[in-house]
């Protein structure tokens, strides 16, 4: 009893704060629009403030919006950047003016920011990621769309925001947390030829960099809910049972102005009261239809069963540039592992953090991958796992190598997952700019010159102020 207790105690101050967190940011989100909008329309009692940290001009974002509603079309060279955002993620048109990448996208002049679904599982935004660059319907596919009970259709782009793309225009892509794993998901699509009347390869991705990427799956989805024996079921009070009634009432209200404000990208389940009526949530909120009754999302993709199921058919290619940053905020303490600092860490990943240090995986379920250790998965950063940030490891490891700083990696070699390990939290490098002071300037343009300069197929442009050799 003591011992339910204490967990409806944890689960009540986990679900506090990550709600308190949620209101922050859309409030924030709001207020900035509404202030901007009064100042720019001329009200005598306001005065345009600076953009707070993380947000933009209210000119630049109407102009943003129109851009993202209308299409975007960037020309052939040089390659694009395209950041890939994380889960409950947004990209650039959601919440008014906010970056999910804190404004890291300002820093080069050629940079896309996909919105994708926020909670959607990694499979549906892969296809959604291509039919963004490419232009287009998003297919899901014949077959997953029947099998997860979903309409094969989605959003339709009539531009897309880089239709050159191919292996003569190929991109970089920057993917933060379950971004990156997006990433490597559509790579191998391309690799296979995934899209009909597209004839894609490997060749059409130059570089990925995987920022505390979820690339080998996560011990807090345990925590938040997903049961340790499959990595698929939900434990019947959790976390993400709280999650999974708010987004199927958010989804089935099907409220026009709240959706274009933020979408968790269930559209193609059809959860609106326009659809299924009130019957509908009945079935949707008892577990009997949409995608928490059939898996097709985000979170059974993140255990560690999930990520090796789809690690097992991804590959790392020979001609592409790969580079990832694993984030920690542990270190040992008399040998046992501990947060590695009480305010360096966000208040909405401290426990995680604390309680993900001191993870045991069930004695009675089987071990998730052959030769997992428990001390392997202590060190993390308060929702991925740092040795699962790294590089793929499972089920079979991909070529890698560690380095310290940046430089030690120059040339670049394709093929090869080279890793560093960086002092932060999960969310040090999105969406509050400030945060991480001086680190995130020096993160982001480490890695837009890494792009521009040292991940290449042919020969590089020679920059201003710079003679051939």
């Amino acid at each position: 009893m003591a011992r339910f207790i204490l967990g409806l105690v944890e689960l009540g101050v986990s679900a506090a704060v990550h709600l308190l967190f949620g209101f922050y940011v859309f409030s924030t989100a709001v207020a900035a629009d509404i202030s901007q909008a009064a100042a720019a329309s001329g009200c005598p009692l306001l005065r345009r403030p600076p953009p707070a940290a993380g947000l933009v001009d209210v000119a630049a974002a109407a102009a943003e919006e129109e851009d993202e509603r209308r299409g975007v079309v960037l020309d052939g060279s040089p390659p694009p950047i395209v950041l890939v955002h994380g889960i409950f993620g947004f990209g650039k048109g959601r919440l008014g003016g906010m970056s999910y990448f804190a404004g890291a996208e300002k820093k080069d002049d050629r940079v896309l920011v996909p919105d994708l679904g926020s909670l959607t599982s990694i499979h549906d935004r892969a296809r959604e990621l291509f039919y963004y660059l490419k232009g287009g319907q998003v297919d899901y596919g014949v077959e997953h769309s029947q099998v997860y009970g979903h309409t094969r259709f989605g959003r339709i782009y009539e531009t897309g925001h880089y239709p050159v793309w191919d292996e003569q225009n190929p991109v970089h892509f920057v993917g933060h947390s379950a971004g990156a794993q997006v990433v490597r998901v559509l790579h191998q699509m391309l690799a296979e030829k995934a899209f009909p009347g597209h004839d894609t390869s490997e060749d059409w991705v130059l570089s990925l960099t995987s920022l505390s990427g979820a690339l080998n799956g996560t011990t807090r989805t345990y925590y938040d809910g997903m049961l340790a024996e499959d990595g698929r079921s939900m434990k019947s009070i959790c976390l993400l049972q709280l999650c999974r009634l708010g987004v199927i009432v958010y989804d089935w209200l099907d409220i026009p102005w709240l959706k274009n404000y933020y979408n968790f990208g269930f559209d193609h389940f059809e959860m609106s009261w326009r659809k299924v009526g009130f019957s509908g949530l009945v079935d949707l909120l008892l577990g009997n239809t949409g995608p928490f009754s059939s898996g097709d999302w985000i979170l059974p993709d993140l255990t560690i069963q999930g990520s090796l199921k789809i690690n097992s058919t991804l590959k790392t290619f020979p001609n592409t540039f790969y580079f990832s940053y694993a984030t920690k905020r542990t270190r040992k303490l008399f040998g046992i592992t501990v947060p590695s600092s009480v305010l360096g860490v966000h208040p909405m990943l401290f426990l995680r953090v604390l309680q993900m240090c001191m993870w045991r995986h069930p004695q009675n379920a089987p071990l998730p991958y052959k030769g997992y250790r428990d001390e392997d998965w202590e060190d993390n950063d308060g929702a991925l796992n740092t040795i699962s940030m790294t590089h793929p490891r499972i089920p079979i490891e991909h070529p890698n190598r560690f380095v310290v700083d940046d430089s030690d990696c120059n040339p670049l070699q394709p093929g090869i997952w080279y890793h560093k390990i960086i002092e932060g939290d999960h969310i040090l490098f999105i969406v509050n700019r400030e945060r991480a002071g001086v680190q995130f300037d020096l993160l982001y343009d480490g890695i837009f010159e890494r792009c521009r300069k040292h991940a290449f197929r042919k020969r590089p442009p020679i920059m201003p102020n710079e003679t051939s050799q």
